[in-house]
């Protein structure tokens, strides 16, 4: 899944450690997302998200497959 949690953290000038606290994960959680290897739960994905204060939609694109049905 691609998300843009790493440029969303950046440009509210965050480490990953702070982030992290803020939503109450550890930091190597936030290093995985941004890492792509690792899909949050949808609790954490609305945790960032509220705090961003934006979409999901904005931190993650599930890269649905054209056959796929949703």
């Amino acid at each position: 899944m691609n998300n843009s949690v790493r440029s969303h953290r950046e440009d509210g000038n965050l480490s990953q450690g702070e982030l992290a606290e803020a939503v109450g994960v550890t930091r190597q959680t936030i290093n995985a997302i941004e890492r792509e290897r690792y899909d949050p739960s949808l609790e954490l994905a609305f945790k960032l998200a509220a705090y961003f204060e934006c979409r999901v939609e904005d931190l993650f694109d599930p890269e649905l497959d054209a056959d796929s049905t949703a």
